[in-house]
């Protein structure tokens, strides 16, 4: 039995591994020569299922609008006409009613895709900088604060076991925290882990090549007529670029690019081992290995380019040497990336209607990394069961 992935980010890796693992003789098709180097290369590095609020609120919504004049502001909106931005805003707010159960949706299939890195990493012996230090979020505002103890409600329900700490008890967790004058407290989990998707998403794919006899080929698979020349079901997990490759099969996928960006400080000689989220600011860190952190944030609605803009970098530099005073950022690589974003912000993971051949995993948006490994044994058992 034959088999195709279209797209070797952190979905498409993961899908071709379930299928190999089905007996499936598979082949990744990229337009790059190597994978995991377009959004799965450096993103925040948490594998976070206390980060799966959606932001599918009213609450959101007016914070976008104060920051739409602020330059370096978390969010950043071009307001240039574009019918496909304005109508994934359109369907954003429609969405807003069922904010509470996506987020409940995201967090169980986070904690299921937690356990399922960590037994691919056993049985294959993958090594990606991981480190188990649970995530800590820290709140200034009281009434993120509150937010937040709402929705650790949802959390709970879904299987999370996430509690509330003093701003002293913060200190505690991460000893290299200098924190603001306002902060008020925290909330921490001690189940979430960090580590460094492009490594992982590497050498899975080695296994594959070398166990699994998976073969990698370096071609931009853009429309049906490509589709149809591959053997087998076809698994579209091309990020971005599967809106316009589901165009091409007459299906309609709400997939826009929102930008994110982040900074890996090498050598940062003072900096955090547990990984952290500032809620006001939504900036993440994640330490990776002893010589690496990554500082991450930002979402920014600007279409299709990657462009690294340096008001956009320079709150993630201003945040961590205020935060961590004693950091080393003498030696920084910034990075920039498209996360697929739905307007529910959750990911696609469903056979086409009109071509029987071709499923989707895709549209993950900012949680990629944390929900892949689940999303790709769902899809691969659809298509077992087909």
């Amino acid at each position: 039995m034959q088999a195709a992935v279209v797209g070797a980010g952190i979905s498409g890796i993961t899908t071709a591994y379930n299928l190999a693992k089905a007996g499936y003789d598979v082949t990744i098709f990229d337009q790059r020569r190597y994978p995991a180097m377009a959004t799965s290369y450096a993103n925040g590095g948490q594998l976070s299922a206390s980060n799966a609020e959606v932001w599918n609120s009213w609450r959101s919504l007016v914070k976008a609008i104060k920051w739409l004049a602020k330059a370096d502001a978390p969010l950043k909106i071009n307001l240039t006409p574009d019918i496909e931005k304005y109508s994934w805003l359109y369907k954003f707010i429609k969405a807003i009613p069922n904010g509470n159960d996506c987020t409940y949706d995201t967090c169980v299939m986070a904690l299921k895709a937690h356990k399922l890195y960590k037994q691919i990493a056993f049985e294959e012996d993958i090594r990606f900088d991981k480190v188990e230090k649970g995530i800590l979020h820290i709140y200034t505002n009281k009434q993120e604060f509150d937010n937040a103890r709402r929705v650790n409600e949802i959390y709970a329900r879904a299987g999370l076991k996430r509690w509330e700490v003093s701003a002293e008890e913060c200190l505690k967790i991460e000893p290299a925290l200098v924190p603001p004058p306002e902060l008020l407290g925290g909330m921490f989990n001690s189940t979430d882990y960090t580590g460094d998707i492009h490594k992982f998403c590497i050498q899975l794919t080695k296994v594959l090549q070398e166990k699994y006899k998976v073969k990698y080929e370096q071609r931009n698979i853009r429309h049906i007529k490509q589709i149809n020349d591959l053997r087998g079901p076809v698994v579209v997990c091309a990020g971005i670029g599967s809106r316009k490759l589901a165009k091409s099969v007459n299906d309609v996928l709400d997939i826009y690019p929102v930008k994110g960006y982040s900074i890996t400080i090498n050598n940062p000689e003072i900096a955090p081992w547990t990984s952290m989220l500032d809620d006001e600011a939504k900036i993440v860190t994640s330490r990776l290995g002893k010589d690496r952190l990554r500082v991450a944030g930002t979402a920014e609605f600007n279409g299709y380019n990657t462009d690294i803009i340096q008001n956009r970098i320079k709150p993630l530099i201003d945040w961590s040497e205020r935060i961590f005073p004693g950091i080393n950022t003498e030696n920084i690589t910034p990075w920039a990336g498209l996360r697929p974003m739905t307007p529910n912000m959750m990911p696609i993971v469903k056979q086409s209607k009109n071509n029987k051949r071709v499923y989707y995993n895709t549209g993950h948006g900012h949680l990629g990394w944390t929900l892949s490994a689940f999303t790709a044994q769902s899809i691969v058992q659809k298509i077992v069961e087909t």
